[in-house]
This record gives structure tokens, C-alpha cells and sequence, in this order.
């Protein structure tokens, strides 16, 4: 396969995975929360859940449970930080009893939820979470299971605020463009200032970086 080819994939993987985890649970990413509390990730040795194992790893307290069937997926999610690993074709219970855990605080399911809907009702906490991102089968989802501990499901689609240009848009991108600025900045390698103007309202682009350079006209860094 062609090396760009191979790289394709990491940004929509990406982006799913933050957003999963961090808009639709949802979590704060600030590694001094959540020491206590627990992750299941549900498949977790798919593209999303690599990088979601990796983001609560790096960004969160949270103690993070893997599932993956075979041994070398187990590894891999090892290898990326996961604190324990159980099989998703087994029992999911049984396992997380035998590693001293009676219940999990969210949980994020990422392929045939449809057939581990029961038990993924069953695992979290009162007032937990469960997100998903796959098209599980509306018939074996039975909402009913989710009444007595109040737990909120979440579904992750990472083109609905483009398609449906939602209000945190605008904020979405200006908040990326305030970080490129600052990684610019920090890089010392820009020729001049990195300035942020504020545009109107009805752009599409309200916050936008330019370079005021010295050594020619400003250079719009927007994109």
C-alpha cells in the first residue's frame, strides 16, 4: 500500500475518537481528573479505539479496560496504554469481577454493539455513560435496559456539525486556529508577529491568524 495511503485514515479515526470521547461522554481532558474512575472501550483494537485509548491515556486519570479477543490484539491495545485487557467473546462480568471492578463509570462501544448491548447496559454504574459509533441493529437495543441505573447513550458521527453547520462550529475552528498560533509562536520560526483578528460574525472563519511579516505582505495562515 502507498505510504500516503497508509496515513489517510489517522485523521477521521482521529477525530471520531476525540470526539467520542471527549464531546459525547463526555470527559475532561485534563490528566489531573477522573483518578478513580473507569473506561470499558469495546473493541478496542479498531482505529478509534487505538487512538481513544491513547487520548484517555495521555489526557484523563481514568483507568481504561480494553477488550480484544485474540492475543495479539490484546498486545496491541496493551502496547497503547490500556490497564487491563478482557475478551469480548467471553462474559464481559465475570472478567472485570476477576480484576476487582464491580462496575465501569462510562463505556464506549465501537462494533457490534447490537450484540453486547445487555451486558453493556449492565456494567456501568448509576448515572454512567455509554457512547457508540457503529449502526447496531434497532430491534436488539432495548432502551428499557438503560431506565432503572438512569444512563445516558451517546452516538459519535464526526460530520454532523459540517453537515449541519451547528453553533459550536465557528468555535470549533477558531479554537484550532488559536492553537496553531501559539505552536508558531513557540516553534520560533515565524518572520514577523502572528496576529488573530476577530472577523464578522457571518464568516465562516471568525477568528483568523495572519503573519505580519517583515518581509512581505501578511500571509493568511486561516486554513
Amino acid at each position: 500500500m502507498h505510504a500516503v495511503g497508509c496515513r489517510q485514515p489517522l485523521p477521521l479515526t482521529a477525530i471520531t475518537a476525540r470526539e467520542l470521547v471527549f464531546d459525547r461522554l463526555p470527559l475532561e481532558p485534563d490528566p489531573a481528573l477522573g483518578r478513580g474512575d473507569n473506561v470499558l472501550v469495546v473493541g478496542a483494537a479498531v482505529g478509534v479505539g487505538s487512538i481513544a485509548i491513547q487520548l484517555l491515556r495521555q489526557l484523563t486519570a481514568r483507568t481504561v479496560i480494553a477488550t480484544a479477543p485474540r492475543p495479539e490484539s490484546q498486545a496491541w491495545v496493551r502496547t497503547l496504554g490500556a490497564h487491563h485487557v478482557i475478551d469480548h467473546h467471553q462474559p464481559l462480568r465475570p472478567q472485570l469481577e476477576a480484576l476487582g471492578i464491580d462496575a465501569v463509570q462510562h463505556g464506549v462501544s465501537l462494533t457490534h454493539t447490537d450484540r453486547q448491548f445487555p451486558a453493556l447496559a449492565d456494567l456501568p454504574a448509576p448515572q454512567g455513560a455509554l457512547a457508540l459509533i457503529d449502526n447496531p441493529d434497532p430491534a436488539a437495543i432495548d432502551l428499557r435496559l438503560l431506565k432503572k441505573k438512569f444512563l445516558s447513550l451517546h452516538g459519535e458521527f464526526m460530520f454532523t456539525r459540517s453537515l449541519f453547520q451547528t453553533a459550536d462550529l465557528d468555535r470549533l475552528g477558531a479554537e484550532r486556529r488559536l492553537r496553531r498560533a501559539h505552536a508558531l509562536v513557540d516553534s520560533q520560526t515565524s518572520n514577523g508577529r502572528v496576529v488573530l483578528e476577530q472577523l464578522p460574525s457571518s464568516g465562516s472563519h471568525p477568528l483568523q491568524m495572519v503573519m505580519m511579516s517583515t518581509e512581505g505582505p501578511p500571509g493568511s495562515l486561516m486554513n
